[in-house]
């Protein structure tokens, strides 16, 4: 998770929240405790991200 975060710029919580709402990519389960996410799947999800303009 804390990759995830880093690599995002999300909170914990934002990234659940998104994951709720189908928007962000679900983590594959690793164990009873432990997830993790594909790391295709974030960089897809990051490409499809509008892009800010300032």
């Amino acid at each position: 998770m804390p990759t995830v975060m880093r690599m995002t710029g999300l909170g914990r919580s934002t990234i659940y929240r998104l994951i709720a709402e189908h928007k962000f990519p679900s983590p594959v389960r690793l164990g009873p405790r432990a997830v993790a996410w594909r790391s295709s799947d974030l960089d897809e999800w990051s490409e499809a991200r509008p892009v800010a303009s300032h």
